[in-house]
């Protein structure tokens, strides 16, 4: 890794900017998309393609004071149960215009905490997405996992409707953070979920643990990731807390006098990123960790690695459909966001149409930036050769964005052979070299810190 006196004079530690799960980011989506547009690009899926299928359910029982997810909370099951009625209605809508044949290669049920939902619920749930889709073969069916909100009965409805992969969020193992970041859940509860997880035949397991959160130390990271460890995940991926309390407001219960420095942050990072290393798992692009013999190590060693708004992916597939409120599709032609609010969602659902409200139509300097941004982020290397036969564009204007960027990372960058690269000392700069790919104005958003 570079000296921190050379990445603080690159702008490392000031830097804000995009994590580039998707190009546009969502704050440039407008309000030209709509229902008609979403419609209309399903009805373009090929008949018998593989799709995948995200589906946002956005209750928590407590709401994590770090989290900065579109979420609400709710004791009571009655506000679920009926968005439940209202995802059944909106798959109904889908399968109406969804060409024959189409299978799911991914199916992920994120939130908020999808867990929450009663055996019956889930049930009905997977009953409905099945009758419009079936899994591919060796697709992958995904569930977030709260360990505070499972147990045997809902682990036997959702091993019974095809969970293969489940994912938990672990954040930190030290009791003082857990109680500052407003989430308590101790190693314990945590190493019996897996348990019960794997006893029920579901042997991927994803994980999730932050970096940058308050009071955290490297000796507190190195513990908690040495537990995280010993449940031997086969992916995780090692997030920095992003401290946003002007977007989500409940991260104002956060001191951010507790929180790291991003020198510190960086320490923090290269400590979890070094025990993860020592245990023998691949590093996969800027933040992810898996088993040698995992999905995303293979997608890696082959050049076959994608990067969506769960991260990075081995989905073949190239649509993505999201149901629920706030849930965010994305086809070859552009990307569509549902209604934010639930209540906007459910209306639109209830009066039989969709709630698309917003998104994005590509041009073609779109995908080409895309795909620059997303070979950055996945190879941490953009070849020439490739960019030019896939748009039809000139090696002239392939090499007019290199020579931007290489002027902007004076000394940080090589180019060779038509092929500009990250090395890996330079890696901790890989969000901030995107960005010189990213033709929008960052002043739109408010972006996350760079490391």
């Amino acid at each position: 890794m570079m000296m921190k006196k050379q990445l603080a004079k690159l702008g490392l530690f000031d830097a804000k900017v995009p994590r580039y799960t998707s190009y546009p980011t969502a704050p440039h989506f407008s309000n030209g998309i709509g229902a008609s547009d979403y419609t209309n690009w399903i009805k373009a899926i090929k008949p018998e393609e593989d799709i995948s299928l995200y589906v946002h359910v956005p209750f928590c029982r407590r709401l994590c004071w770090f989290c900065a997810c579109r979420t609400q909370g709710t004791q009571s099951d009655a506000p679920v149960a009926a968005y439940l009625e209202t995802l059944k209605a909106e798959l109904t809508l889908l399968r109406a215009v969804l060409p024959e044949g189409v299978r799911l290669s991914r199916l992920h049920w994120g939130g908020g905490t999808p867990t929450l939902l009663s055996p019956a619920m889930m049930t009905d749930l997977a009953d409905a997405i099945f009758d419009i889709a079936p899994m591919a073969p060796g697709g992958e069916f995904s569930v977030e996992i709260d360990p505070n909100e499972i147990d045997a009965a809902r682990l036997d409805a959702l091993a019974a409707a095809g969970m293969n992969r489940a994912s938990i969020g672990v954040q930190d193992f030290d009791e003082r953070i857990q109680q500052t970041i407003g989430r308590i859940q101790g190693y314990d509860i945590t190493r019996d979920a897996v348990e019960a997880i794997r006893t029920r035949g579901v042997t991927s397991l994803n994980a999730d643990i932050l970096f940058g959160l308050p009071h955290q130390s490297r000796a507190r990271i190195t513990e908690s990731v040495q537990k995280l460890l010993s449940l031997s995940p086969d992916r995780v991926a090692l997030y920095g807390y992003a401290h946003v309390p002007w977007m989500a407001k409940r991260q104002q219960m956060i001191p951010s006098d507790a929180l790291p420095t991003p020198q510190e942050r960086l320490d923090l990072f290269e400590t979890a990123r070094r025990l993860f290393l020592w245990d023998g798992y691949a590093e996969i692009g800027i933040d992810h960790f898996a088993t040698q013999t995992d999905g995303l190590s293979v997608a890696m060693r082959s050049g076959t690695l994608k990067r969506n708004f769960q991260g990075y992916t081995d989905d073949p597939s190239d649509v993505l459909i999201g149901v629920g409120a706030s849930s965010i599709s994305k086809f070859p032609q552009g990307y569509a966001q549902n209604a934010p609010a639930t209540g906007a969602h459910t209306t639109a659902i209830r009066e039989g149409r969709f709630s698309v409200s917003k998104g994005h139509v590509f041009s073609l300097d779109d995908k080409l930036r895309s795909r620059m941004i997303e070979a950055l982020m996945c190879d941490f290397r953009i070849e020439s050769a490739e960019i030019e036969a896939r748009f039809g564009v000139s090696s002239a204007e392939v090499k007019r964005l290199f020579d931007r960027t290489l002027a902007e990372f004076p000394g940080v960058i090589e180019l060779s052979s038509g092929v500009l690269s990250i090395p890996v000392e330079a890696r901790p700069l890989t969000r901030m070299i995107a960005r010189s790919f990213d033709a929008y104005d960052m002043s739109k958003a408010g972006h996350s810190s760079a490391i």
